[in-house]
Order: structure tokens, then C-alpha cells, then sequence
């Protein structure tokens, strides 16, 4: 039977823990960053000159060190860097990249401390609950474990059974973690123009949901229904007479792992299918019900002896609202038209941008993102391509990717990579095509004629702007009257007269100082000391030249304009 976990040691992993020891350990974490950081931007911390090369390098080298030091800090670490993996706007994609990959195998806890948290959470002992109970876990991880068992009536289920102590880990954690969130808050450098609060408040929200085991059993209901009409998805069901807040019992679907490609290939199974399977599967899970898996990884994925995909682990889910969904097709028709406005705009709609007072930069860069990406045909494009430029291109930028958008992309990736090693020529994209035809072909209208189609878009688009422009005037007065609006008049002639006046200035300035140190040099040498006039003569000739060149540059301006 195989281990999900490692034999290392952490300090976290125990029932009691101590406050202070936790606050030195999360500080200590902090205070390190913070100081490589400085020091990333310091060109004589490297040796031999800074450059792109070296500098990427070290952005490499830090997001596996905070990786690392996130799982030795635990599961409120562990899940805390899932989720800023979502995060593109904040972080560079090394950092990005690397916090997706963190997975949390850690040891496991005690058979003793299994029995006493189904005894409390159930109100019985583990005999009286299953006629056989396997003491060894399947799989270890930073909020439990899941253990093989089999109830009295006969079925074969796994028992998921929280790690003890965590309730109060969480608590010690988030409490420091507010202290260390407001410090980034108030900082001049990173906390402008983020709002570290409320992804703090988000954090907290998603990992409370997270340990609530009867909302992940609700969470693997809705799924299963979403799906009961397709017999190649299988997903467990739940047994709610032995589930509690900090327990939960699921049908036991046993499969081969997704990405275990020579086990399938040793079963008969046809890999081609089931790539094409597995992102059809997530695209309906988006446009029919648009509840979906947020974590599909080759470990959350099986392929049962039928061919089936099995699902497991349904503690984080996501879901697309129905103007969500209306507002991405809003992006997917300016993204087809190369419309870069009409792009930024739904993304302002969607909460994906920040609007700023100037846009230009942002439109620039969406209309390059466009340019870009519009090259090959839609088949032909890469998801993780894609993803990368987007990342690219939003970090430090007011881009601001809900963690749904996110989420979304990162299952597209991880789908197309294992689909690629199911099989060689599986392109994600063009199993995406014909939903996403038929998705604009539903918005769009499928009856009529293409001409009358587009002169009503473009009707409905001008008379969308004509309608919007006295509310555009009204919020540009208000920003005038709020101060929120500077304007710049720039006056060519008036600024060449200033610059002239301000360098004739300049010039009677050092014209005095120029005759004041010769005076003083001439009164020295007439007195016999020469050496000593030495001094104020070098200094005339410097400022001599200075002044020289600074008539010529006030002629050569003059001539320029």
C-alpha cells in the first residue's frame, strides 16, 4: 500500500502548539524574505554585475525557498501559498509557478488520535461503526488523512478524518498573519495601491471552508448530480450517517492515476479518449453548471477499469455566476475582433481590471496581448502559452484575476500537459473549439444574416456610447470637483523663455563665482603667494568651463526651436 507522505519531522505536526514559538517561526520566514528581496534589488550583492540572466535566476532560487518553507511552516502556510499561486497580479510567474506545485505530503498522525477524533465526532467507536478499519492511511496531508474501510452492510469506503489540533493551529496562524498583513498594509513600497486586508479576509474565508468536511460532502453531492447523466464520470458518494464537521466517509472508487500513462496502457485503455474525456469533462463542468473542480491535479483524477473518469477531493470548488459568464463572452468577442477596448472594458466589468485615471497603458498592453495572440488560429494556441503571457503581463499592472479566472486556467493547463502525456498530438484548444463556437453562436444568434448581425452589433455598440456619454461627462465633472482629475497644459514657447531664463540665471551665478575665485587669485599672487593662489584659479577654470558649456547648450536649444 502506498505512503502519501514523507518520514520528515516538522514542529507543527503535533496537537498542542505554542503561540510564541509559532510567532517566532512565522516572523523569522518574514524577516528572511523581506531581506532577500532587498537584496535582489542591490547590483553589488551580484558577483560579477547584476543582469536579466542572473536576476531570473535568483527570482527561481527564492520561489523554491519560500516554497519549501511554506510546507516546513504547515497547512495554514501550505494553503495559504495555494492561493497566491493565484495571484499573477502580485507575484512574478516564477513565484506563481512555484506555489502551484506545492503539495502538501506530510507525515501522519497517530492511529490512537484517528480513533479518539471519529469516537468524539461520531459518537462511537470505530468498531461499532465499520466491521474493518485499516490503521495505516492511503494518503497524509496537511489538513488529514484518508483511511480504507468497510462498513457493516458490506461497502468499501475511505474515512477522511481531520488532523487534530488544526482548529487551533488556524487560529495561532491567522491571528499573526493579520499583525504581518497589516505591516504590508502600511508599508510605502508594497502596500500601494494593494489591498492586503481583503485578500487576507479572502484567505480566511476559503481555508475555514475548507476544513469544514460536511460542506466539502455537500460540494461532492452537487457534483455527482451535475454529472448523472454521463455514465464515463463516476464520483464517490457521500455517507452522511458517518460524516461530521471533521469526518467524512465516501464511497471507495478505486482507479488508476490519470497520469500514470503505462499502468493505462497495460489495462487496454485508449489514452486518446480519455485526454479528450478529461477536458470535456471540465468544460461542462464550466458551461452547464459552472461548478467545477478547482483542483484537478493527476492525483484528484482515476480511471476506473471501465474507462470512467473518477473524481475525488471536492474541498475546493469554484463557481461561475451567470453574469460572470456573460461578461467572459464579452471578453471572447473582443478578444475574436481584436477589439482591445471593448476587452478592457468587460474585464473592468468582471472586476479583472482596476480602473485607474489613465487606461492607455493598460490598453496598450491588452491590445499587444491581442496582437500577440491572434497570430495562429484558435486550435493552434497553447493554454499554458496563454497563461504565462497573461501573467507576464499582468504582474504589477492594475490586472486583478479573480482567483475563479485563475483556478479556471490553471485546470485548463494542467489538463492540456496531462492530456499531452496521455496523447502526443492532444491539443486542448481544439476540444475547446466547438463550445466556444457554440457559445457565441448562442450569444450572437444563430438565425439571420451575417451582415444584418454585424450592422446591429455595431448599431447596438454606437447607440451603447451615445447612451453612456452624458454618464461619462457627469463622472469626469465629479472627479474635477473631487480633485481626483489634474490637468497639464503644456505651452512649448512659455517653457523655452522659462528654461532660457532659468539658464541665463544659472549663467550670471556662476559668472559671479567665476570672477569672485579670480579676484581672489589674482589679490594672492600679487601678495607672493602663488602656491596658494593655485587653488582658486583651478576652481575659476572649472567653473569656466561648466559656464561655457551651458551658453552653448542655451544656443543650441534656441536654434532647435
Amino acid at each position: 500500500m502506498e505512503q502519501g507522505y514523507s518520514d520528515k519531522a516538522y514542529r507543527w505536526n503535533r496537537e498542542k502548539y505554542s503561540s510564541r514559538r509559532r510567532f517566532v517561526d512565522i516572523w523569522s520566514f518574514v524577516l528572511t524574505l523581506l531581506l532577500r528581496l532587498w537584496l535582489y534589488n542591490k547590483s553589488w550583492s551580484y558577483p560579477g554585475g547584476v543582469t536579466e540572466a542572473k536576476q531570473a535566476t535568483r527570482r527561481k532560487t527564492q520561489a523554491v525557498w519560500i516554497r519549501n518553507t511554506l510546507l516546513d511552516l504547515g497547512p495554514t502556510f501550505i494553503k495559504v501559498g495555494q492561493l497566491f499561486s493565484t495571484r499573477a497580479d502580485i507575484f512574478p510567474v516564477e513565484y506563481v509557478e512555484e506555489l502551484a506545485k506545492l503539495q502538501d505530503k506530510v507525515p501522519a498522525f497517530s492511529y490512537e488520535q484517528v480513533e479518539a477524533t471519529i469516537e468524539k465526532e461520531l459518537g462511537k467507536k470505530i468498531p461499532e461503526l465499520f466491521h474493518n478499519f485499516e490503521p495505516i492511511p492511503l494518503a497524509a496531508a496537511s489538513l488529514g488523512q484518508v483511511h480504507k474501510a468497510v462498513l457493516h452492510s458490506g461497502e468499501s469506503v475511505v474515512v477522511k478524518v481531520q488532523r487534530p489540533g488544526l482548529k487551533k493551529l488556524f487560529e495561532i496562524d491567522l491571528q499573526i498573519l493579520k499583525g504581518i498583513t497589516r505591516y504590508f498594509q502600511n508599508h510605502p513600497k508594497w502596500g500601494r495601491g494593494r489591498d492586503w486586508l481583503g485578500i487576507y479576509e479572502e484567505c480566511c474565508r476559503i481555508l475555514w471552508e475548507e476544513i469544514d468536511y460536511l460542506n466539502e460532502g455537500r460540494n461532492a453531492d452537487t457534483f455527482r448530480r451535475n454529472f448523472r447523466g454521463y455514465d464515463w464520470v463516476n464520483v464517490p458518494k457521500v455517507y452522511w450517517r458517518y460524516a461530521s464537521s471533521r469526518v467524512l466517509t465516501l464511497e471507495y472508487l478505486p482507479g488508476i492515476k490519470i497520469s500514470q500513462y503505462e499502468a493505462l496502457e497495460a489495462a487496454g485503455l485508449d489514452r486518446k479518449l480519455i485526454a479528450r474525456q478529461g477536458a470535456q469533462a471540465y468544460l461542462l463542468q464550466l458551461l452547464n453548471s459552472g461548478f467545477f473542480h478547482a483542483d484537478p491535479h493527476p492525483g484528484n483524477i482515476a480511471i476506473s477499469a471501465t474507462g470512467a473518469l473518477i473524481f475525488y477531493d471536492f474541498g475546493m470548488m469554484g463557481r461561475i455566476k451567470s453574469n460572470v459568464r456573460e461578461g467572459l463572452m464579452q471578453t471572447l468577442f473582443g478578444i475574436a475582433q481584436k477589439d482591445g477596448d471593448r476587452v478592457v472594458q468587460s474585464l473592468i466589468d468582471l472586476g479583472a481590471i482596476a480602473p485607474t485615471d489613465d487606461m492607455g497603458p493598460v490598453r496598450r498592453s491588452v491590445q499587444y496581448m491581442l496582437d500577440h495572440f491572434m497570430d495562429k488560429p484558435f486550435e493552434n494556441q497553447s493554454v499554458a502559452g496563454i497563461s504565462d503571457d497573461l501573467y507576464e503581463i499582468a504582474y504589477n499592472q492594475p490586472f486583478r484575476f479573480p482567483a475563479t479566472f485563475t483556478f479556471v486556467m490553471r485546470a485548463f493547463s494542467t489538463l492540456e500537459g496531462v492530456g499531452k502525456g496521455l496523447d502526443p498530438e492532444f491539443n486542448f484548444m481544439e476540444v475547446a473549439k466547438p463550445y466556444a463556437m457554440q457559445l457565441m453562436t448562442d450569444m450572437n444568434g444563430s438565425e439571420g444574416n451575417s451582415f444584418i448581425n454585424e450592422l446591429s452589433r455595431q448599431a447596438a455598440q454606437v447607440s451603447s456610447t451615445a447612451f453612456g456619454l452624458p454618464r461619462r461627462l457627469e463622472d469626469t465633472l465629479e472627479k474635477l470637483e473631487r480633485g481626483d482629475m489634474r490637468l497639464r497644459v503644456r505651452s512649448i514657447e512659455t517653457e523655452r523663455l522659462l528654461r532660457r531664463q532659468s539658464s541665463i540665471q544659472l549663467s550670471i551665478s556662476y559668472a559671479l563665482l567665476i570672477s569672485g575665485f579670480t579676484l581672489s587669485a589674482t589679490i594672492l599672487v600679487v601678495t607672493n603667494y602663488v602656491w596658494w593662489a593655485l587653488g582658486p584659479g583651478l576652481i575659476a577654470a572649472g567653473l569656466s568651463v561648466i559656464l561655457i558649456r551651458l551658453i552653448l547648450r542655451l544656443d543650441r536649444y534656441d536654434r532647435m526651436y
